[in-house]
This record gives C-alpha cells, structure tokens and sequence, in this order.
C-alpha cells in the first residue's frame, strides 16, 4: 500500500510476514543524547539518531537553549553552549509528552522565563506528575487548568536536591527529577514502586555524572532500534500462521523487554542471537516465529517495561487461545489519547471480544477481526496497531482516518510493513 502523509489511509495486505528489518533508532535514547548532549562540556556524537518529529522537537528545543546540532555523514553532533540560555520565544514541543516533561526539569534550573507547549493532543496530557516533584526542590512552575495541563511557565532559578518518592513509576517523571538535579545543591534521588526505563541513568554514567549539581561530559552514543517500533511486527509475526521476522540492532535494555516476556508466555516461538552492549545499552538480532498462542495475564512490574507496547499486545490476545488479562494499566489512559478507550472501542467494533477495566481490559481469542474505520484520535500507536489488525481480517480493509500521527515516532511504518508482506518482492 502507498501511504499518505497525512489524510486518510486505507490498509488492505495479507500476510504472513517474512524477513529481517532494522527498526528506526529509539525514541526515548534519541531525545535523551540530544538533551544530555546540550548540558554536557564537550561535544556529542549521535549514531542512530530516530529521524522523527517527536526528536525533531527536542532538537528545536536545545537549538533554542543555545545548542548547536549539525549533521556529520552518518552522526549527528550535539555542541553544547557555555551554560543554557533563556529561549527568546515559546518552546513548541510538538506532540511529545518527553520533550515536553524532561525540558520542565531542565529549564527548572536555567534562569529565565520559558514556556513550554505543545500540539493539541500534547495540552490535553497531565503535567502535574512532574511539576509537583519537582516544586519540592524549589522549582517555580505553573500550568493551566490548574497546574494541570500544558502549557508550562518555567521560571528558573536556584534548586535544592531532593529525595523522591514516586507514587507511580514513571521514566519521564524520574528523569525530570534527574535532569533538575544535575543543577540542584545536594543530592537528589528517585525511588519508584516497580522499576521503569532507565536510559536517563545509564547516559548519565556513561557521561561521567555520579553525584548531582555536575554537567555531563559529552561522548558518543549509538541509539539502538527501538522495541516500541519491533513490536507491531513482532507481535505480528507471533500471531500470523506461516510468519517469521527478526529485527536486527534491536534495544534489549531489561528496563523495557516486557514485550519478550509476554510473548514467551503466550508461547511465540522467540530467538536473540548477536547479544551485545554498545555504549551502554545492550541490543539484539530478535527473531518471532508464529505460534498458537496461548492467553496469559500482564500485570504488577512488567507494565512499566511495556506501556507503549500494550496496544500492540492487545491486537495480538485477539488471536490467542483463552483470556489474556491486562491490570495496572491505568496510564494508558493519559497517553496521546485514552489508549484503553480508543483500542477497547475500536477492537470491539472489528469483532473482538473485549471487557474494559479502569486499569486494564480482558481479551477472549481466537477471534477472526473484521474489516473497521479507525479514529486514529491523533495517536500514532492507534494507527499502527489496527493497521496490523488488518492482517487478521481475512482481507476486510481497514480505513485509518488520518495518518500523520505516525511521523511523530515511526515515518517508515507503512513501508516496512509492506516489505515483510511481500510487497514490492
């Protein structure tokens, strides 16, 4: 299928998948080389940098700090300025909730006034997660709706460490908290109820910060391929009789692998060959074959380490044996969209069988999906996950309703999954 940009979009392939693909960089370590890159005292050289428009707004962001970001062949170096600057104008964030949430920690300790916003989808997202931890060191935040929502006024000044005690693990909330610590007086800490991704400390160490109130020293990073974007094919190729797929260079970090839990769970036929660590991060060649998958329950620690993943999870549990139960997943709720709501709804009018919870949802499989028009609600995981949906309609189209949330994190998707069902071949 040729896909649009933006507009409407019909899918309409059969599969199974078959082949082996890199996946674009990782969103969350791409954000994070460029932030960590304009604190840090020397330059940053970047490999793998995810070309998205979520990693393109944070590199408007450090350029507006007073960050140079250039591209060099195949690396993108970060230079970072004497200190960060005031900005001379809003900071637009675009549809990313990371930017947008890890900047209120670092602009926390930069004098100034800053103000943070976002696209309509990114003002409907809660900000009082962070800017609550963060007034505890000293910061001087306000929000609209009450401190609630974006925009964010950020007027910088002094801070003072902190030890913090999370309610909900949350990496964007830690690594705000972090980020503002690197300017604070005395030492900050994070304590969290089950363990989230923790890309924020291993770039720290590898850039030389121990304690807080210090500046990282720059260095390289090599951002590994993103699991949150394997995923729809690995899911995929768990469930599609006949289908095999191995995503090469794919991040491995056990802080976000819950995905290959649940698919050993289910009974998918799953391999890790060339297991290694590069700056830092560890990476696999990942292999899913199909299986008759079984139903299982996802709840309690592993949520954290596959919260992006879930609606791909969910798609997947429509073709599997039983009841696959899915609690404590309530943050689903306060994504892009309602991401419980939008898949419950837009699963249930395809066929499935689905129970929602306040925290999570119960799937009965094997249910045969049909053919639906999708209200993507701005989501870019909404679309990709029911664009592989359409692979179990036996054919049905699938008509997603606009197509440009996937830029946000993944602009070769739509080719990608193309190329594993064979088109083009």
């Amino acid at each position: 299928m040729t896909a649009p940009t933006s507009g409407p979009m019909t899918c309409r392939l059969e599969g199974p998948l078959r082949g082996g693909l890199a996946v674009p960089g990782d969103k969350s370590i791409s954000h994070r080389s460029l932030l960590f890159g304009a604190l840090a005292t020397g330059e940053t050289r970047v490999t793998g940098l995810l070309d998205a428009e979520d990693v393109h707004s944070t590199r408007k962001a450090v350029e507006a700090l007073g960050a140079t970001v250039r591209l060099e062949g195949s690396e993108v170096v970060v230079v970072p300025p004497e200190r960060l600057r005031e900005p001379g104008d809003v900071i637009d964030c675009g549809n990313s909730g990371t930017s947008l949430r890890l900047l209120t920690g670092v602009l926390s300790g930069v004098p100034g006034l800053s103000v943070l916003t976002g696209d309509a989808s990114l003002r409907r997202r809660p900000v009082r997660r962070v800017v609550d931890p963060l007034r505890k060191m000293g910061a001087n935040l306000s929000a609209r709706d009450g401190d609630r929502l974006p925009p964010v006024v950020v007027r910088g000044g002094p801070l003072a460490g902190f030890d913090h005690v999370l309610a909900v693990a949350s990496a964007q909330v830690k690594s705000a908290c972090l980020l503002a610590g690197l300017f604070a007086e005395g030492e900050t800490s994070v304590t969290e109820p089950e363990r989230s991704r923790d890309h924020t400390e291993r770039m720290l160490r590898g850039m030389g910060v121990r304690v807080s109130a210090a500046r990282p020293r720059g260095g390289r990073v090599d951002v590994p391929g993103d699991i949150s974007s394997a995923a729809f094919f690995l899911c995929g190729a768990a469930a599609l009789p006949g289908s095999e797929v191995t995503v090469r260079g794919m991040g491995t970090n056990p802080t976000r692998t819950g995905l290959l839990d649940v698919l050993q769970a289910m009974g998918a036929g799953l391999t890790l060959a060339n297991e290694r660590e590069v700056a830092g991060e560890p990476r696999a060649d990942v292999t899913v074959r199909a299986a008759e998958l079984c139903a299982t329950e996802i709840r309690g620690a592993v949520i954290p380490r596959l919260i992006d993943e879930l609606p791909i999870v969910m798609v997947m549990a429509t073709q599997a044996r039983g009841r696959t139960i899915i609690r404590d997943a309530k943050e689903l709720r306060v994504k892009e969209s309602d991401r419980l709501a939008a898949m419950g709804e837009t699963l249930t009018a395809a066929g499935a069988k689905i129970e929602l919870f306040e925290d999570g949802c119960a799937i009965d499989g094997p249910t045969p999906l049909r053919g639906v028009t999708v209200k993507t609600r701005l989501d870019h995981r909404i679309a990709m996950s029911m664009a592989v949906a359409q692979l179990f309609t036996r054919g049905e189209p699938v008509v997603l309703d606009d197509v440009a949330c996937v830029a946000t994190s993944f602009p070769s998707f739509f080719d990608l999954l193309d190329s594993l069902c064979g088109v083009g071949r």
